[in-house]
């Protein structure tokens, strides 16, 4: 299992009248976390889509528990819980600087060849650099 953290700093702009982060900042907080964790590895998605693949996003899911306000330093955990072969599924859990639970999500994503457009295996390289969290 590959486990990750990233902390952003929630910008006014995010918020409603309320002060409480707009719930469609959170799948922005999501692309950033697993974008952030993939390039703590050494392979970033910019150097997969140079290699000719993309990861499209298949399925979304967000389920919310307290708000996130305007200025809060939140921490996204990120996780991979199975070794990525065709689909990669990240989960996330959001907290605040004070460690409360804020929100818990997934994205699923499937590696897709750009040139044929279609699904395809994990890239060589990808796999090397997730091997090593899923060794048994």
């Amino acid at each position: 299992m590959f486990i990750h953290e990233t902390k952003i700093r929630t910008r006014y702009a995010e918020t409603d009248q309320m002060g409480y982060v707009y719930y469609g900042n959170y799948a922005s907080y999501y692309e950033v976390a697993r974008t952030e964790m993939l390039r703590s590895t050494g392979i970033s998605y910019r150097e997969l889509e140079e290699i000719g693949v993309m990861l499209p996003v298949t399925d979304l899911t967000c389920k919310y528990y307290q708000p996130a306000r305007y200025d809060d330093l939140i921490t996204v955990k990120t996780y991979i819980r199975e070794k990525p072969l065709v689909r990669i599924k990240f989960e996330y859990e959001v907290f605040n600087q004070q460690g409360i639970l804020l929100n818990t999500g997934s994205t699923q994503l499937v590696f897709v060849d750009m040139k044929k457009n279609k699904p395809c295996r994990a890239p060589q390289i990808f796999q090397e650099k997730m091997e090593p969290f899923f060794q048994t």
